[in-house]
């Protein structure tokens, strides 16, 4: 897959690093927030393994409260151009708003990770004039508000069919297909049970034919399920990554690379030593 000046194959799993230069992320806020540790933890995630590097300048947590664009811009564009200059990687920009899209690709980005699906009054056509990759993922309702009382009939076929239109409707504004991976959005306006069943039946989106990244990490379907602090759920991280790899994934977004990578090989292993 074509990652503006970065060519990636897809056809083995890969893990994209969580970088969050933010105060208030649920798990790493407050961590990265200056140009010279976001770069050192960048560094540190490359060499256990990433191949993606997801920059993001605003906490997308539940209940989190929304920063101007000059903020994030403030907050992602020095990070993504000092792991550009320093290093191959795909830099990924988590981002909704298409003036930090527009920005964070001319710094180095070639892959725009958007939680909203490109559904903000001129992302789509900033993101198809880009030449980036593009990341549509599923929410329902909005970070502030989204855990409040998610509700579905049947939470895969509608995630499913949520992404199927916007495939389509990126694809009407001139984004080739090839350049489009699916996020399902655990955590994001979904219950406990919802997170589960999506989890447990993964591998129906594949009827979008398209590359699935998969976040998962350290998030509450983990904590809740086990009872565990945020900073105590690795276990859980790792159980759920082999099951959604044995499901399809293409992409896991974690906060733990080296684990995962290890994850990733003995799964990949089933595979390579078949008789």
């Amino acid at each position: 897959m074509q990652f503006k000046n970065k060519k990636l194959d897809l056809t083995a799993p890969r893990v994209m690093g969580i970088l969050n230069v933010t105060p208030d992320s649920f798990s790493d806020g407050g961590k990265f927030e200056g140009r010279d540790s976001a770069l050192s933890q960048a560094e540190t995630m490359i060499l256990e393994g990433a191949d993606f590097i997801d920059v993001g300048g605003e906490s997308t947590r539940p209940g989190a409260e929304e920063v101007s664009v000059q903020q994030e811009l403030d907050r992602t564009i020095p990070v993504i151009e000092a792991i550009n200059a320093n290093f191959d990687v795909v830099i990924s920009i988590d981002t909704s708003k298409p003036e930090v899209m527009q920005h964070a690709v001319a710094a180095g980005a070639g892959l725009i990770n958007d939680i909203r699906a490109l559904e903000q009054t001129g992302a789509l056509t900033t993101a198809a004039q880009s030449g980036a990759a593009v990341c549509l993922m599923h929410m329902q309702g909005r970070p502030k508000s989204m855990q409040q009382a998610p509700s579905y009939q049947d939470v895969v076929k509608e995630v499913t069919e949520f992404l199927q239109a916007k495939i389509d409707l990126c694809v009407q504004a001139g984004i080739a297909k090839s350049k489009l991976l699916i996020d399902p959005g655990f955590g994001f306006g979904k219950t406990l049970p919802h997170n589960y069943q999506i989890l447990d039946r993964l591998n129906e989106m594949q009827e979008l034919d398209l590359p699935m990244l998969i976040g998962i990490s350290r998030k509450s379907m983990i904590g809740n399920l086990l009872n565990r602090d945020v900073n105590d759920r690795l276990a859980g991280s790792l159980a759920a990554a082999t099951i959604a790899l044995t499901k399809g994934a293409s992409i896991l977004r974690v906060h733990d690379v080296k684990q995962t990578v290890d994850v990733v090989k003995v799964v990949l292993a089933l595979s390579t030593y078949k008789d």
